[in-house]
C-alpha cells in the first residue's frame, strides 16, 4: 500500500502514548574488564574485571530505591560461568569481580531546547548522603573492599574498557500504594 504524502495527518495529529514522568533511581550498569576514576590528574578509585555502575539519584527516592538497585546490580547475571560455559549465569559475586559506582546526576537531564535540564535530579545536599548511604548498602551487601566509587560532586574522568560491551539500564519501580496500585502523581 502507496501513500501520498499529502494523504498523511501532519506529525501535530500523530497519537503517541503519553510519557510517563520516571520517579525512580537509575542505574546504568556496563560489564567492565577494567575502570577507573580521575579527578584532578589524580586516580581516586579503579578496578579489574566487574560492574561500572552510574547512579542517578531523582529527587523522589528513598531508601527503598537504593535497596532495589543495589540487590538488582549485585545480583545481575551479567558473566559467563567458567566452569560450564554458560553465558549469562553468574553475577559479580559469584565471579568475585569488583564494583565501581560513580555518581551521576546527568541520568536525569532532559534538554529544554538546546540546554541540558537536571531539575528533576536530587538537590545535592540531599544527594551526597543518600549517595554515600547507597555505597553503604553496597558495601555491606557483599565484600567491603570489592565496592568502590568516586568522589562525589567532583569532575570526574571516568575510564573504562567495556567487556562485550555490555551495558543495561535499571530503574527503579514507580511508588506504588498499599493496594499495589502504581500511583501516578
Amino acid at each position: 500500500m502507496y501513500y501520498c504524502l499529502s494523504t498523511l495527518p501532519p506529525f501535530s495529529t500523530i497519537r503517541t502514548k503519553p510519557r510517563v514522568p520516571i520517579k525512580a533511581m537509575r542505574a546504568v550498569v556496563q560489564r567492565v574488564a577494567s575502570a577507573s576514576v580521575e579527578v584532578e590528574g589524580r586516580t581516586v578509585s579503579e578496578i579489574g574485571p566487574g560492574l561500572l555502575v552510574l547512579v542517578g539519584l531523582h529527587e523522589s527516592d528513598s531508601t527503598s530505591d537504593a535497596e532495589y538497585i543495589c540487590r538488582k546490580v549485585l545480583n545481575m547475571r551479567l558473566f559467563t560461568n567458567e566452569t560450564t560455559g554458560r553465558g549469562w549465569d553468574q553475577n559479580v559475586m559469584q565471579m568475585n569481580y569488583q564494583v565501581l559506582l560513580v555518581s551521576q546526576f546527568t541520568l536525569y537531564g532532559t534538554l529544554k531546547g538546546n540546554k541540558p535540564d537536571f531539575h528533576v535530579a536530587m538537590a545535592p545536599d540531599k544527594a551526597k548522603p543518600f549517595y554515600a548511604s547507597l555505597v553503604d548498602s553496597f558495601r555491606k551487601s557483599y565484600k567491603p573492599d570489592a565496592i568502590k566509587d568516586g568522589v562525589f560532586g567532583a569532575m570526574m574522568k571516568v575510564s573504562l574498557v567495556n567487556d562485550g560491551p555490555v551495558t543495561m539500564q535499571i530503574d527503579s519501580p514507580s511508588p506504588k500504594n498499599s493496594n499495589g496500585v502504581v500511583e501516578d502523581s
